[in-house]
């Protein structure tokens, strides 16, 4: 008995203090965040079973996920539990110029999302819950070819930005529960193209931009179970201010350009949308579950792209590109299904949904880096339970977006198509 004790111990270690932080060492390290599956950068993957519903999960509680999607669902949980996920995105972008009808395509790497949760539900306080989550909803990878059109606009982009949120949920009555998280977001940004001045052999001078970045936010909700066929979420992600530091721009030009573009520090920001959603989960029957979610995404913040140079030079002065993104609607549903039920304990789920979003880039600010459209996109998944405290999540999900633009400040113009295959495991473990 004192051995299994020890034991038990060594395992709540590993799970609630170290094993969360020697994860986002990890994926700090190896992640690639493509957005092709989400209006602006924004990343809807963070939950094997919402994605399976359509992205859907602010009014239905099934895991420790519930503490991205609607914080206060976690007074709702009724085990303590650990979840980790990766949604693998297989995804290219096809370019048509609109003057020459050449035809190029992006380079990108496969998109690899990754999340975490750490719910703790104590027996002794059974309305009280808390956990930890490290999610990545928002970021951006896209790699275009060589000697594209668009070069001297962007070659390649990298974006990683992560939300590590502790929370905090209360039960106050049987029927109403609320949450609140506060959430610290570490990113690094990596931007290259090139720069209109040639080498003797007629290559191109090339910009690399780099930094990394900060910002703290949170995330609050409120969940309502009415006790019979309804249940309601509420949820609201502030925006977050991110500021790069130690930011570098380092230039490769012809030796006699050098003083012309000098490599040095560079300050520059970006805003991230809040997201309010409402949920509502409708159950006709104890196997079938209908669930909804309305976001409204505040990327309107959104209206600049600056970066401050610490040396200028007649060539290099800072640049302000305007943006002008505007707040958007997405809905995003879906049906559940119990299909094998042993013992009132779920064995096998079946899931199917899909959405729209409202995109929040305006015409005549279409960019490579975002070659965002109005998207529709259908999604499937399930989950098996195939140990009493042991369950595997599998979704996957398809989009296909087109969008026709000239970008007013670069005039470039042409057609964007975008096709994103995404499939996600999870594995749970609860107790």
């Amino acid at each position: 008995m004192y051995i299994l004790i020890v034991r038990n111990e060594w395992i709540y270690l590993l799970i609630m203090r170290i094993f969360p932080w020697l994860f986002v060492l990890f994926i700090l390290s190896i992640t690639e965040i493509n957005s092709f599956f989400s209006q602006g950068f924004q990343v809807n993957f963070q939950g094997q079973k919402q994605q399976g519903v359509g992205c859907a999960g602010s009014a239905l509680v099934q895991d420790a996920s519930t503490l991205f999607f609607n914080p206060a669902g976690a007074g709702f949980s009724k085990k303590s539990e650990v979840n980790a996920a990766c949604t693998p995105v297989f995804g290219n972008i096809m370019y048509v110029d609109s003057s020459t009808n050449e035809v190029y395509r992006s380079e990108n790497p496969v998109g690899t999302p990754l999340n975490l949760y750490v719910l703790q539900k104590p027996k002794k306080r059974h309305r009280l819950a808390y956990g930890l989550s490290i999610t990545t909803p928002f970021g951006s990878t896209v790699q275009y070819s060589p000697n594209w059109i668009g070069r001297f606009t962007l070659t390649r982009l990298s974006m990683k930005i992560f939300h590590i949120q502790p929370t905090l949920a209360y039960k106050i009555t049987d029927n109403l529960s609320l949450g609140v998280g506060f959430v610290v977001c570490p990113g690094k940004v990596n931007l290259q193209k090139d720069v209109p001045v040639q080498y003797q052999d007629g290559s191109f001078g090339h910009a690399e931009i780099s930094g990394s970045a900060i910002g703290y936010g949170y995330n609050i909700g409120a969940y309502f179970d009415a006790g019979g066929p309804l249940s309601l979420g509420l949820s609201y992600r502030s925006g977050v201010k991110m500021a790069v530091r130690d930011g570098r721009v380092d230039f490769s030009v012809p030796q006699g350009l050098s003083a012309s573009f000098p490599s040095g520090a560079l300050s520059a920001s970006l805003s991230l949308p809040s997201v309010a959603t409402f949920g509502i989960n409708v159950r006709p029957s104890e196997k079938l579950s209908l669930v909804f979610d309305v976001n409204y995404v505040g990327w309107k913040t959104y209206d600049t792209l600056a970066f401050d140079y610490a040396q200028n030079t007649p060539s290099l002065l800072d640049t302000k590109s305007a943006r002008n993104y505007r707040n958007i609607f997405a809905f995003r549903g879906g049906i559940q299904y119990l299909a094998v039920n042993k013992a009132s304990t779920p064995i096998l789920l079946l899931r199917l949904g899909g959405g729209y979003g409202f995109s929040p880039v305006q015409k005549g600010y279409v960019t490579p880096e975002t070659p965002d459209g109005n998207r529709a996109y259908v999604t499937a998944g399930l989950s098996w339970s195939f140990l009493p405290n042991w369950s595997l999540d599998a979704s996957f999900y398809a989009t296909r977006i087109k969008r026709s633009d000239t970008n007013l400040e670069t005039n470039l113009s042409g057609t964007f198509t975008t096709i994103a295959l995404a499939p996600g495991l999870g594995i749970n473990y609860s107790w």
